[in-house]
């Protein structure tokens, strides 16, 4: 009899060295490509190869696990990001703005996606991804909201396209209506889906703007946690569930909350968090791939359809609401 002399059950390891293979040539080939944002390219090479060559079965278990281990994974390189310190210089009405807006588009969204029919939980990943920070938002949600990892691919898919194509529509177009540079990183660092994209579309316009811009940002995400509870509650207030089992998160969620109390509270070296960051992306780009991996084209497009303009719709939305916050308050 043999003994397995590997942490890694045999039965994963030829699912996950592809993924990590795959993903880590979709990795470095990225920066070479225009416009290219590495989490979508592996999404997309992903689901080429799952509907151009038959994946072995075998393959299957180890791309699951990938896909689902690494995308919670990712949460914590994130938090590398989140200093305390520099969002309680925002001030009171500036947090206060951000939180009621994404009070209401969480609300929204689970209106508007049973209005929309939205396939799944489909629409309830795009709209916590569009409230609070893009890909790591919806891994956040997925494990409580959906058993489907077409749902959450789809779902990833829809938030990458619309930062990336936010990211590069926005820079052109808030300038014109004359907003101040304080005003227009909070349209921005307020918007935009992931830390990258506000980070590409702010600093387009000035350092000033992008600095707020990520300052705003990185608001939304120490929102997480918060957002999380208050949205589970509200898609399973119907089940039997006590309030106790609201207020339970997962592992990756604490260690958010602690890297970013540590964050905040310690001298962490700038190339340390900035290595952490790239780690983060790395990591999210081959989840990306394994979920990739396991969607069929003609699913993708049938809920990817809906998904798309059920993004664009919340997207338009919170960029409303911001703008009417701002010339209220």
């Amino acid at each position: 009899m043999k003994t397995q002399n590997t942490w890694i059950p045999h039965s994963l390891l030829k699912g996950i060295l592809s993924s990590f293979i795959i993903g880590s040539g979709v990795y470095l080939l990225s920066p070479h490509l225009p416009l290219s944002n590495s989490i979508l390219l592996g999404f997309v090479v992903g689901i080429l190869l799952a509907n151009l060559i038959k994946i072995p079965a075998d393959f299957e278990p180890g791309i699951t696990f990938t896909s689902g281990k690494l995308l919670e994974l990712s949460l914590l390189f994130l938090a590398f990001s989140i200093n305390y310190q520099n969002i309680r210089s925002l001030g009171l009405n500036s947090f206060f703005l951000l939180a009621i807006t994404i009070i209401l588009v969480l609300l929204l969204t689970l209106y508007l996606a049973k209005k929309f029919n939205c396939p799944g939980s489909t629409g309830w990943l795009v709209g916590f991804g569009t409230a609070i920070c893009g890909s790591s938002a919806i891994a956040a949600l997925a494990p409580f909201v959906s058993k489907s990892k077409e749902d959450t691919g789809i779902a990833l898919a829809v938030v990458n396209i619309m930062g990336s194509l936010a990211m590069l529509i926005l820079p052109l177009l808030i300038p014109i209506f004359g907003y101040s540079p304080e005003e227009m990183g909070i349209l921005i660092g307020g918007s935009l889906h992931s830390v990258g994209n506000v980070a590409g579309a702010g600093y387009a316009l000035s350092d000033q703007i992008g600095e707020t811009s990520i300052t705003i940002k990185l608001a939304r995400v120490a929102m997480l946690s918060p957002s999380l509870i208050l949205f589970n509650y509200l898609v399973n207030s119907k089940s039997k569930k006590s309030w106790k089992e609201y207020l339970q998160l997962p592992w990756y969620l604490y260690g958010f909350v602690g890297i970013s109390i540590v964050v905040s509270l310690l001298p962490i070296p700038v190339a340390l968090i900035a290595t952490m960051e790239t780690l983060g992306k790395y990591i999210l780009t081959i989840a990306m791939t394994a979920i990739g991996m396991k969607i069929s084209i003609s699913k993708l497009l049938l809920s990817g359809k809906k998904g798309i303009l059920f993004g664009i719709l919340l997207f338009v939305i919170q960029l409303s609401l911001l703008l009417v916050f701002i010339h209220l308050f």
